[in-house]
């Protein structure tokens, strides 16, 4: 009659040996874990995007080695492949790392990555393509507080109005020189100018800039708004890029860029304003960065509402 085999007890390291140096940790866990997750659309659809997942804890007991990573892992790979990603799924998770390491911890974090894809009309033609949106959510849980924070980045372009001015002098000035001695102009005369290179003599500076933003929803909020967000964003700034391009498409944009001449300073107020009407916005923190084509430095402008007493740029 066969035996049966006996149980195999492996060491868990862990748990059994004491630290070298003991002391507490802030944070203990897993980064960059690759996973798809669960995004709803405002239509209600929902879209399955690959994402990478930071997961931690604290390690409150100074005498413990370590915590346990593979729980981590393995409540990850569970909770967040079944269903949809919204605040209180997140909340669930925290929960969920919390109750697997009851005696060792009693904050946790979580932090998604990913990109959000959209599909974006073109300004005149009747085309369309897609635009990506970084995205980051990060939820954390401290002593049954819960906090969860939306981070995203909209593209978009920016035409320096100190550069605008200085071009249209330049222009008066070629004016100025090729007519000042011909008395009467006639309109044609004046508008074929106009449409030559030789009139055109300047054009201001423009480069592709970029609004990161990072707002804490309410409470009570169901889901995260992330086309709400980047919509309301877009239309503060009014220039964001474009995916397919016709000629008639790219004047157009020509035509909205000098129409929101804008500073950096311009760019953060613009989207402050926009976020300052957001009901679901507790609180936020806006960057604008202007990657400039004259310099090879960045023009950068910082608005917080009050998140953590504001960040630095």
């Amino acid at each position: 009659m066969n035996q049966p085999a006996a149980v195999r007890v492996m060491p868990d390291i862990a748990k059994e040996a004491r630290p070298a140096i003991a002391g507490a940790l802030d944070w203990v866990g897993m980064g960059d874990i690759e996973v798809p997750v669960r995004i709803a659309d405002s239509d209600g659809s929902v879209i399955q995007v690959p994402a990478r997942v930071n997961a931690f804890v604290n390690l409150q007991s100074a005498d413990a080695r370590g915590i346990h990573m593979s729980r981590l892992y393995l409540l990850v790979d569970k909770l967040l492949g079944s269903e949809t990603l919204t605040p209180c799924s997140v909340r669930r998770v925290l929960k969920e790392f919390l109750a697997s390491h009851a005696e060792l911890s009693s904050r946790a974090l979580l932090r998604i990555q990913f990109d959000y894809m959209v599909r974006r009309k073109s300004l005149v033609s009747d085309n369309s393509g897609w635009r990506s949106y970084p995205v980051v959510l990060t939820g954390t849980l401290d002593r049954g507080h819960f906090t969860v924070e939306t981070a995203l980045d909209v593209t978009y372009s920016s035409t320096c109005p100190c550069s605008a001015a200085l071009a249209r002098q330049l222009i008066q000035d070629q004016f100025r020189q090729e007519f000042a001695d011909r008395g009467a102009l006639q309109f044609e005369q004046v508008l074929q100018w106009l449409g030559s290179e030789q009139g055109i003599v300047a054009t201001p500076h423009s480069q592709r800039s970029t609004a990161a933003i990072k707002v804490r929803l309410v409470p009570s909020f169901e889901r995260f708004p992330l086309i709400e967000l980047i919509d309301q964003v877009e239309a503060a700034l009014q220039t964001p890029v474009q995916t397919a391009v016709k000629r008639e498409d790219e004047q157009a944009f020509a035509k909205l860029n000098a129409a929101n001449l804008m500073f950096c300073e311009d760019a953060a107020r613009r989207v402050r304003n926009a976020l300052d009407d957001e009901p679901h916005v507790a609180d936020f923190w806006v960057q604008a960065s202007h990657f400039e084509s004259l310099h090879p430095h960045n023009a950068v402008a910082v608005a917080v509402k009050g998140i953590a007493g504001g960040y630095q740029p």
